[in-house]
């Protein structure tokens, strides 16, 4: 791995996680430098093989950039003993076990803590490591539909949508790494490690966020709103002579702007749509009305039109159209990686902007076990028990 000096330069991160929730948690730490080591089993043995996607796939190299790769064979206690005395020098372990599994297995935090009591172990689960749901397998689009999204997602009346990401995975990696962070700053005033939980039925729930707080503080019940935005009026997707483009113009400020940018007084001025309520009220009619002058012009007119004059307005792309856009490439969101097999690759880039520091960058997913001899003596071992751990299949 190439030389990286990076915010997260000297920590040392033991990465037990499969697919996609545990291991958005652990990019977020090696794409700022910690020495991150992916530790898979053994292929003979391994029965989660597959389930990140195929190795030279997009979505498995991108999620796996910028760590080391290792096996070993956690069912055995040889194996374990190994992890142990990588433990000892670690600083961060991240798993995404269900509860009982990493309690089979010996890797819970009331075992690490044992081996090195700064250790801080970040849990992913699908509901939360104890309670009534706590021993069911997680899954994103289950989350997705108890966390309330897919009730709040489409078309109304087009009945439950799961969005188009896994949001439930990535927003609950992400919130493990925040609450990693949050241990290791605290574990300079302390001088102790702490178990670090989060799942992605906590994760989906926070990121409901508005709509999860018309609930909580007034009783509402939010409905299926489609391209609309549940409370700011007029915002939505509107056709244009040459396709269409979302306008967002809440605000009593804003909604003149925007009728001066239309060149439509007549909708100013209408009874029906002169106050925040009234607009609420009959969102339909205006954006029927909004929508009989966007369609009288380019995509492109009423994106410039509307931005000279501080209303926000922007095009909707597909995939392809995104990374040619001019500000994403100015922004950097291409991430360049060379593989081995694969080439020169782009990768999603880091979307942190860090004054004295750059995401590290170029260093592909490792392959099964690549760097299994290199870790191992670091910590000491000898080549001759390496080759040992291999002949009984540890490693």
């Amino acid at each position: 791995m190439s030389v990286y000096k990076g915010p997260l330069s000297g920590l040392t991160v033991i990465d037990l996680c499969r697919v996609r929730s545990g291991p958005t948690a652990v990019r977020q730490l090696a794409d700022w430098g910690a020495n991150v080591i992916k530790i898979e089993a053994p292929e003979a043995i391994d029965k989660a093989k597959g389930m990140g996607g195929a190795r030279l796939g997009p979505d498995f190299q991108n999620v796996h950039r910028n760590k080391r790769g290792m096996t070993l064979n956690f069912k055995s206690p040889e194996g374990i003993q190994i992890l142990k005395q990588m433990v000892k020098k670690a600083d961060v372990v991240v798993e995404n076990f269900r509860p009982d599994v990493k309690v089979r297995l010996g890797v819970d935090y009331d075992t690490l803590k044992k081996v090195n009591p700064k250790i801080i172990l970040g849990s992913v689960s699908g509901f939360g490591q104890d309670g009534p749901y706590s021993q069911r397998p997680g899954f994103d689009q289950i989350a997705q539909g108890m966390g309330g999204l897919m009730s709040i997602t489409g078309i109304p009346g087009q009945g439950p949508v799961r969005v188009g990401i896994p949001i439930a995975d990535l927003t609950a990696g992400m919130y493990c790494a925040i609450g990693i962070l949050i241990a290791i700053i605290e574990r300079q005033s302390s001088g102790k490690g702490q178990w670090v939980q989060t799942s992605l039925l906590q994760a989906q729930i926070s990121m409901l966020d508005f709509q999860a707080a018309r609930w909580l503080v007034k009783e509402e019940i939010p409905p299926q709103a489609g391209n609309n935005h549940p409370t700011s009026i007029p915002t939505g997707v509107f056709k244009t002579k040459d396709g269409h483009i979302n306008i967002a113009a809440s605000g009593d400020g804003m909604w003149q702007r925007l009728c001066e940018g239309l060149d439509c007084p007549e909708i100013a001025q209408d009874p029906k749509f002169i106050s925040g309520e009234l607009r609420s009220k009959n969102r339909d009619e205006l954006n029927r009305a909004i929508e009989e002058v966007t369609l009288k012009k380019k995509s492109q007119y009423w994106i410039d039109t509307l931005a000279e004059i501080g209303v926000p307005c922007g095009p909707i792309y597909s995939v392809d159209q995104v990374f040619k856009d001019p500000q994403v490439q100015h922004l950097g969101m291409e991430h360049p990686v060379i593989h081995p097999e694969l080439g020169e690759i782009n990768l999603v880039g880091q979307p942190i902007n860090m004054s004295r520091f750059e995401s590290r960058k170029g260093v592909a997913t490792p392959e099964r076990g690549q760097h299994t001899d290199e870790i191992l003596e670091e910590i000491g071992y000898s080549k001759d028990e390496i080759n040992g751990y291999k002949s009984r299949g540890v490693l």
